[in-house]
């Protein structure tokens, strides 16, 4: 199979005069099932529809999007395997010096808010011609929500993009049944009724529900928090209903989530025959750098019921755990050890949560009524099977096929679900055989105020995982870390917080994380709610959100407190707490230096108590009427 065509030269070597659907992505061309473009495409193909990639076009240069020509259907828009603005800039909006989905790592090949400028130049060059928006920027933009790089609430990305149709969360079946309707000749105005997938209208629909309008969400905390828990509670496919929003005088209208794909769907999707590589037009920009690590991965299943507040996976991939068989996974194995490029190591085996592969409620049809965002969190849901024998026994099969002579788990791990593991196999066989050394966990954070915001497990649970990985890497005779991933700044998460989880890291680590990260609020994540109203949308309780840049500053500068570029910030932070028990030679100690080095630096954050925290100086919400921040 080569790759789908790119340029004029490809479509004259197939004989093609025209397209049936063109797919513009911000990322470079991979033929890779890792790439959404490369995916969709080998699916559309398998159709019968033919289809070409338009890669990174020159957003300067309207004759960019116009190299193949305009498509008999429409063009399928998307902004890559990223949100462009979290691809282009730091949590410190930051310009990043390196983009890894295009050709070198060079960075620049995207435009800011990339769906929305592909979408214009689109409608420059074609005008009347459908287009149909997607992947993580639209499906988290789906509505109006708040955006952190410019600080304010936007609509809907269908009615800014000037799109026909918006397709939320894994696109393969949405994404045929329009190609399929339009091909029968139906207009693309009439398409309002695909599970998956929003369109806006002048009238509200019969039966819809409506939520907060964008003019009320952007004018009112209240209503904002409304709009998010409503949201959130239509994210099950089999209770949905229709959700309308008005905007300005029109409704953008979200249909229920699609169904999750049977494991014979999803094996097909995977089974196509990729050819795992860059388009070879980047051989000579030294490739696609995100290749690399994922290149002989295999995808075992899609979905995550972790309902982490600060993440987006449930709202685009939903909840319920789609599985591929053991079959599929083996005969994709079995390809790789084929590839010509292939060193004898699969690097992943995996998903959202690697473990969470063939877990699944008992009562199936408990789940088909279930609203709760997570299984797992306050408490585990008693519904929920957490037996991961056909995981053991996945990894099993594969690491004993020929050719195979090392099988990692690199995606992470959900080690609250491991320590719940009633085959009690699945962390021995781990250590034993698929851990490469290092293996990535994601407590996030050890206070308990912050935990709790953030839906992840206590503290307690992490610090037994760890004893317990410890103990099996040992049995297995090898030595063996855990790389903890910690977030700083998110809402609930106060100075004190930080100096807790430094002390953590001084007394049970001990080495400094690289895997640190200021909090990011995500568009229509339940953290964003947060972020911009001070209020857990579901409890209704009011947080504390460090929105000032300095704390920020100091919150992280904790986390890293060995870093000697940091000290001034850990002494400032230290003393703010009223910790300076925590700054000279001792061996306790986080900052080196006297007790007083930063009385004075210090004393605008001084005067507030430990309770609470550093209050805000400026405030950086969004400038609407009615916005306030809830210190």
């Amino acid at each position: 199979m080569s790759f789908l065509p790119v340029n004029r030269d490809d479509l004259d070597k197939k004989s093609w005069s025209q397209l049936d659907i063109i797919i513009v992505s911000g990322d470079a061309y991979v033929d890779h099932p890792a790439w959404a473009a490369a995916l969709l495409g080998r699916f559309m193909e398998s159709r019968g529809f033919r289809v070409g990639v338009i890669a990174q076009p020159d957003w300067n240069n309207p004759d960019a999007i116009k190299i193949l020509g305009a498509p008999r259907l429409f063009f399928a828009v998307s902004a890559g395997n990223l949100d462009s603005m979290v691809n282009h800039y730091t949590a410190d909006r930051k310009k990043r010096k390196q983009d890894v989905y295009s050709p070198g790592g060079r960075a620049g090949m995207r435009p800011d808010r990339a769906t929305i400028v592909y979408c214009n130049l689109i409608r420059q060059a074609f005008p009347g011609v459908p287009i149909v928006v997607g992947g993580i920027e639209a499906s988290l933009r789906r509505i109006a929500h708040y955006d952190y790089w410019s600080n304010s609430i936007r609509r809907s990305i269908l009615l800014d993009s000037k799109a026909d149709l918006l397709v939320y969360g894994m696109g393969e079946y949405p994404l045929w049944e329009i190609a399929r309707r339009l091909d029968l000749g139906q207009k693309v105005r009439e398409i309002t009724d695909v599970r998956g997938t929003c369109y806006w209208t002048k009238d509200l629909p019969p039966g819809a529900i409506e939520i907060p309008s964008f003019e009320e969400i952007r004018d009112n905390h209240q209503a904002f928090v409304r709009a998010t828990r409503m949201t959130y509670l239509e994210n099950n496919p089999y209770n949905a209903r229709i959700l309308a929003q008005q905007h300005q005088g029109r409704w953008v209208v979200q249909n229920p989530p699609a169904f999750p794909l049977t494991t014979p769907q999803l094996d097909e999707i995977y089974e196509f025959d990729f050819q795992r590589q860059s388009h070879p037009d980047y051989d000579v920009r030294q490739g696609v750098p995100a290749l690399a690590p994922v290149q002989f991965s295999l995808t075992s299943h899609r979905g995550c019921f972790g309902g982490c507040s600060f993440c987006s996976l449930g709202l685009h991939q939903g909840k319920y755990i789609q599985n591929r068989s053991l079959a599929s996974l083996k005969k994709e194995a079995s390809r790789l050890t084929r590839h010509p490029d292939f060193k004898g190591t699969i690097s992943d085996v995996g998903g959202p949560s690697a473990n969470m592969y063939g877990l699944k409620g008992v009562d199936r049809s408990m789940c088909a009524t279930c609203k709760k965002t997570s299984c797992l969190c306050p408490t585990r849901c008693p519904n929920l099977k957490t037996d991961h024998r056909r995981n053991v026994e996945l990894l099993r099969r594969l690491r004993d096929l020929p050719g195979v002579k090392h099988l990692f788990v690199s995606s992470g791990i959900r080690y609250d679900l491991v320590l719940q593991d009633t085959s009690g196999n699945y962390l021995p066989e781990l250590c034993q055989h698929h851990v490469g050394g290092q293996l990535k966990i994601a407590p996030e954070h050890v206070a308990a105020g912050a935990t709790r915001c953030m839906n992840k497990p206590p503290a307690a649970d992490y610090r037994r995982f760890s004893q317990l990985f410890k103990d099996f890497s040992r049995k297995a005779g090898k030595n063996q870390y855990l790389i903890p991933y910690f977030i700083s700044g998110h809402p609930g998460c106060r100075l004190e917080d930080n100096v807790e989880l430094a002390e953590h890291i001084r007394d049970e680590l001990h080495f400094q994380p690289e895997q640190v990260q200021n909090f990011t609020p995500l568009p229509m994540t339940l953290s964003a709610c947060m972020y911009v109203t001070g209020i857990d949308p579901f409890s209704g309780r009011e947080i504390y959100v460090p929105r000032d840049e300095k704390e920020r500053k100091l919150q992280r500068a904790l986390l890293q407190y060995r870093e000697p570029n940091n000290l001034p910030l850990v002494l400032e932070a230290l003393q703010s707490c009223g910790r300076q028990d925590l700054i000279g030679s001792h061996p306790r100690a986080l900052a080196a230096g006297k007790r007083n080095d930063c009385s004075e630096r210090s004393s605008g954050l001084m005067s507030n108590t430990k309770k609470e925290g550093p209050k805000n100086k400026k405030s950086t919400g969004p400038k609407r009427k009615g916005w306030r921040p809830r210190s």
